[in-house]
This record gives C-alpha cells, sequence and structure tokens, in this order.
C-alpha cells in the first residue's frame, strides 16, 4: 500500500484521534519485558510515542517515505523507512533479530498488509515466552443523533473508492485472521471493542474526511465526495462550524502471543 496515504500525509497527524494512554499500560502489563518494541505501519508515529513511554527502544516502520516525514521525534523511537522490496530476513535484522522484540503494535494498518508475510516475521520477532502482537484499529465516530445519520449517508457514497483490504476495518476486525493466543485483549473472531474519546473541531473533522484514502481516490477520479453542499449539511448537522464537540471514535483491538 506504499503511496496509498502519502498524498494526504500533512493531513494525517492532525485528522486522526491520539489512542489513549491506557492501551498502552495494558499492553507493557502483558509484556514481562520492555526492552525493545517495533510498531509496524507507524505514519507520523502516533501509536510509537505512545509505545516509547513503556519500552527502552521503539523501532516505527513504514512503507511511505511521505508519512515519515511527519512523524513526531522522540528520543526512544527510531524510525525506518522499510520498501516493500525488503525481505522478511534484511527487516528481522534492522529491527532487532529473532526473538528480540517484546512487543509488536500495528495501529490503523494491519488491514493494508500481507498478512502470512507479516504473521511470519512477528513469529521471529517476538521473544518467547512473554511477546505480544497487538493490532487495533477503528471504524466509525459518534458525535450526536443528529449528526450521525448524516455521517452514515456520506459514508455510504465513499464505498466504491475504497481499496477492498478495508472491509476488515469496515467488519471491526472481526474477519481477520489472527493466529495468536489471546492475551485477554481480544482474540480471533473477538476483538475488544474500545471506545477512543477526542474533542473536535469541525474543521478537524472535515480534514479526517479529507484524509481518507476513498475521498482522495474519488477525487483523483474527477469525483468531488466532499463538495460545498455536502460540506454545508455537515455544518449544519454539526452544530456550527465554531463548535467544539465531544466525539468517540469506535475502535477494537486484537492481542496475542506466539502459540507454543
Amino acid at each position: 500500500m506504499a503511496g496509498l496515504f502519502d498524498e494526504q500525509a500533512d493531513l494525517y497527524l492532525d485528522a486522526r484521534p491520539n489512542y489513549p494512554s491506557e492501551w498502552y499500560s495494558m499492553l507493557a502489563a502483558r509484556t514481562p519485558h520492555h526492552h525493545l518494541a517495533w510498531d509496524a505501519g507507524t505514519g507520523n508515529g502516533q501509536a510509537a510515542i505512545g509505545v516509547a513511554e513503556h519500552y527502552e527502544h521503539v523501532i516505527a516502520t513504514d512503507v511511505s517515505e511521505a508519512q515519515l516525514q511527519h512523524a513526531i521525534p522522540h528520543p526512544r523511537v527510531k524510525y525506518l523507512y522499510t520498501a516493500l522490496t525488503i525481505s522478511n530476513d534484511e527487516l528481522l535484522a534492522s529491527i532487532g533479530g529473532e526473538k528480540s522484540v517484546d512487543l509488536v503494535t500495528v495501529a490503523q494498518a494491519v488491514h493494508w498488509f500481507d498478512l502470512p508475510k507479516f504473521y511470519s516475521l512477528v513469529t521471529r520477532l517476538l521473544r518467547k515466552p512473554g511477546g505480544v502482537l497487538s493490532v487495533w484499529g477503528y471504524n466509525d465516530i459518534a458525535v450526536s443523533p443528529t449528526f450521525d445519520p448524516v455521517m452514515k449517508r456520506f459514508h455510504d457514497t465513499t464505498l466504491p473508492f475504497w481499496n477492498p483490504n478495508i472491509q476488515y476495518i469496515f467488519d471491526g476486525y472481526r474477519t481477520l485472521p489472527f493466529p495468536f493466543e489471546s492475551v485477554g485483549l481480544g482474540s480471533e473472531g473477538q476483538p475488544l471493542a474500545l471506545d477512543i474519546p477526542k474533542k473536535l473541531s469541525f474543521e478537524g473533522f472535515l480534514g479526517m474526511l479529507r484524509s481518507w484514502s476513498a475521498v482522495v481516490t474519488a477525487k483523483n477520479q474527477g469525483v468531488d465526495l466532499l463538495s460545498e453542499m455536502v460540506v454545508k449539511e455537515f455544518e449544519s448537522a454539526w452544530g456550527g462550524s465554531n463548535l467544539v464537540r465531544s466525539v468517540a471514535y469506535k475502535a477494537f483491538m486484537l492481542a496475542g502471543k506466539v502459540k507454543l
């Protein structure tokens, strides 16, 4: 999926929710060691810097150079560009080697991965026993009874423009293959439901929509999904462009360890 998020990389950082610090505490409590973590598909590093509050070293990788140019600096995070042509052996060596990683995280990205290849690499990288893989995402935003139906209608207009892999997100990761042993934070077929609270301005909300790959794809095909009329309808349902709302992103998580 290299290039899919390059064009909207500048929008991505401001538009996306910050994952609650409690999530990283929950994950850290499930790994006996806290030396090395890998954040795969890091984007601008939102998850990596959260992981770095609990782990001594974090390797954060992405296939998008444009995203990494917007990465958030942190003294314990090392950002690496990983071309799609890199082999698993090369990637393993660049991260830390066999059985070296205490925690692997993937935030809002694993659905784009070559899952068998990724899971094979994770199985080699994770410390045994004790290493944990956690993947999470979100697929909806709850604003108000007036606003949410407007959002649903808009979302329906985007459906033809998504990459097919987005179906895992639409399904809330319930259909995502996840061949790892549960550590009590969701398991294959039964993801853990979570909320991400956020104070969101109307401009921030529009920024989120503009960062959607489907909206960018549609625009590149000459279709403006966020027309002036659509934006006006959103603004009215939001309660005015100056209003900052408390919203909740509807999230889900799977976490597990290698089956021995």
